[in-house]
């Protein structure tokens, strides 16, 4: 089972630096935008739009809300938006615009230097899971005091808090069910920690 994990990870870290260019969901403290979607300008797999009726995939879902404007920046930046769309399973742990607000003034501005696109693919793929986590998974995960195996090699703890559930220390707002996996919608960047 490790060894699949370590496979598919490895195939998600190559996927995500190599690449160019109906919803299930549960109880929210957020609400969903009713802005306007942004504009997908990507070529080849990210370039193709959601059709009426089927359900999105990671990419589409996040293009779709204005509340993920920031995050879609900076899988544009790092030009990670191929691995996104790929058949998963995936649980991406996406950050809201309010994250992104909350790190140190020029933070954000910094990691979408072209120098900095290491560091930003790194921070994004510590939000990425290669696996099928619904929010059922992981609160199973944190009663048996698991940590989840992150695509950046990096673990995060998962914990159930007064019957939420935290994963990385963010506590997770809202779950969408996509076509290719989970989308947990979380309101802090998931920085990863050296060690």
């Amino acid at each position: 089972m490790k060894i699949k994990h370590i496979f598919l990870s490895a195939s998600i870290v190559f996927a995500l630096t190599s690449c160019g260019g109906s919803s299930e969901t549960t109880d929210s403290n957020t609400s969903e935008s009713e802005s306007a979607p942004i504009e997908n300008k990507s070529h080849g797999q990210s370039g193709v739009a959601a059709v009426e009726g089927e359900e999105m995939n990671v990419l589409q879902l996040a293009l779709s809300m204005e509340d993920f404007s920031t995050l879609v920046v900076a899988v544009q930046t790092a030009g990670v938006e191929d691995a996104l769309v790929n058949a998963g399973p995936l649980t991406v742990f996406a950050p809201l615009n309010s994250a992104f607000d909350k790190l140190p003034e020029g933070t954000v501005e910094t990691l979408l230097k072209p120098e900095s696109k290491a560091d930003l693919t790194m921070i994004l793929i510590n939000h990425v899971a290669p696996a099928n986590y619904p929010i059922k998974q992981l609160k199973k995960e944190a009663k048996k005091g698991r940590k989840l195996y992150m695509a950046s090699g990096k673990y995060l703890e998962v914990e159930n808090r007064d019957g939420k559930v935290f994963v990385g220390g963010t506590e997770v707002l809202q779950s969408v069910k996509v076509s290719n996996g989970w989308v947990h919608v979380v309101n802090d960047v998931i920085v990863p920690v050296s060690e």
